[in-house]
């Protein structure tokens, strides 16, 4: 049985992107060799990418044009199955792509069919809504030392979540990244 994984960089005070659509520049105060190597090792261990349409069509748009500082990561992005979560696009060109439009069902019988995590880039309302469907098993935040003080939260107001702290890595640059395990609804 696959675990599904988020990932995500998010500020000291939850955003993860800033006030405009793709304000990612906040990332570079944590990037650096660490997260490069890291971002490098996700490569081997996934068995699919998760997305929702709007994350989806960033990254399709970057990757597939990108002069990336790895060629690895540059290497697994375009080549591994990416499965997007969408009710409104009708074709995903991006290498190996295909589109759901019921994800919840499809994410249950990926999640029993595979071995590999399958993990979500990105993704806030994806991932809020399956933390609610009771799917996601693990949450891996990279947290950058900065408050940016307006943007896009992570976590949307829903149902309260139960977290276990189950690893943190402090990055030479200050960022940590905490993995929690998201504990099942009592």
């Amino acid at each position: 049985m696959a675990k599904l994984i988020v990932w995500n960089l998010v500020s000291v005070d939850g955003y993860f992107e800033g006030a405009k659509k793709w304000d990612l520049d906040f990332h570079n105060l944590a990037w650096g060799p660490e997260l490069n190597k890291l971002s490098e090792e996700f490569g081997d261990k996934a068995a699919v990418l998760v997305f929702g349409r709007v994350t989806y069509e960033g990254m399709a748009s970057y990757w597939t044009s990108a002069e990336a500082e790895s060629s690895i990561v540059s290497a697994y992005m375009n080549a591994l199955p990416k499965l997007v979560a969408s009710r409104t696009l009708k074709s995903a060109d991006w290498n190996n792509s295909r589109i759901s439009a019921d994800i919840v069902p499809e994410l249950t019988r990926m999640k029993a069919e595979e071995t590999k995590p399958l993990y979500i880039f990105g993704s806030a309302e994806l991932t809020h809504s399956l933390l609610e469907a009771g799917l996601v098993d693990e949450l891996m935040l990279c947290i950058v030392p900065v408050v940016l003080g307006e943007g896009t939260l992570f976590f949307k107001p829903g149902r309260k979540l139960r977290l276990d702290l189950t690893d943190t890595r402090r990055l030479e640059n200050g960022a940590l990244i905490n993995t929690y395990a998201v504990k099942p609804a009592t």
